[in-house]
């Protein structure tokens, strides 16, 4: 095995995730970040950490280095950590609505996948369920479908997620016995089998493209194709209006906070259309504040 090592300087603000997720592929012990990664069917064992403030180490252990290399780079992207957010710090620090969590939280950038079908399958898992069912879902499908290999010490064993490939050749009842329910299973299969074709380049610079080929299979809609975007493809302009946290923020600004009050998506979306070209990071930095209860009420008024 070949073993690339890289230590990072971040360009803003950056703090290491600090827990694996509930899907059982990565997993956070002492500090460092570690999970099991493919780059074209190569299997990568990637390890993280953050000794210091400004420094993030990544190393990454495969049959070949140039794999290993691809691998860091798309875990340092799904970090953002050499992403500057210097503009959209500066445009919105005063904001009222999210100007305390921008300036409290400088560092916060939305969990984001490596793989871009990673955040689509998930996506498509977690539609209209609680989270909690939806990680159980995920788990059956990387224990039963996913991929294997030793992890940093040897003996560990660290799973990914099954490829495209092998989740369009399952069948639906399979997934449906994971719990899934008919109409997603079938769904994730078809968006499977689009992504391993190449039909839906999820990699490709016109993500556009794409999400026209994902919107015409039935049970994927504009939540799914903003999350993908957002935790996927890293697009900071998109918000997923029609989930719930939103649509109840938005709702209990425009009824003075009362707690029962829900908005339509397209209210949602009019309503973060002020934070345009940041409405996903803006998003994020809105429930921050929402779920601290700290000058709720006066944050919502402001916005209305």
């Amino acid at each position: 095995m070949i073993e690339v090592r890289r230590e990072i300087r971040p360009a803003w603000p950056f703090r290491l995730p600090g827990a694996g997720g509930m899907d059982g592929v990565a997993r956070r012990r002492g500090g460092v970040l570690e999970r099991l990664l493919h780059v074209e069917d190569e299997p990568v064992v990637l390890r993280a950490a953050q000794p210091s403030v400004d420094r993030v180490v990544i190393g990454a252990r495969g049959a070949r280095a140039d794999v290993c290399e691809e691998a860091i780079a798309r875990l340092r992207a799904a970090f953002g950590v050499d992403q500057s957010l210097a503009p959209f710090y500066e445009r919105f620090r005063d904001d009222p609505l999210i100007g305390p969590s921008v300036r409290a939280r400088p560092h916060l950038r939305g969990a984001r996948r490596p793989e871009p079908f990673e955040a689509l399958a998930w996506a498509i898992c977690e539609q209209l369920i609680e989270y909690e069912r939806a990680a159980a879902i995920e788990r059956r499908i990387v224990f039963e479908l996913g991929r294997s290999a030793p992890g940093w010490d040897g003996t560990t064993v660290l799973r990914d997620l099954p490829s495209a490939a092998t989740l369009g050749a399952t069948s639906p009842a399979l997934l449906q016995s994971f719990d899934l329910s008919a109409g997603r299973s079938l769904a994730l299969v078809r968006a499977a089998r689009e992504v391993a074709s190449g039909r839906a380049d999820l990699h490709a610079a016109d993500h556009e493209r794409a999400w026209a080929r994902l919107r015409r299979i039935p049970g994927v809609g504009s939540w799914t194709i903003a999350v993908l975007a957002l935790h996927g493809q890293g697009r900071h302009d998109v918000l997923p209006a029609g989930d719930l946290a939103y649509i109840k923020l938005v709702g209990r600004a425009a009824a003075g906070g009362r707690p029962s009050a829900r908005a339509t998506e397209e209210e949602v979306l009019e309503f973060f259309s002020a934070y345009e070209g940041w409405m996903g990071l803006a998003g994020l930095h809105a429930l921050g504040g929402m779920a601290s209860g700290a000058g709720a009420s006066l944050r919502f008024a402001a916005a209305a």
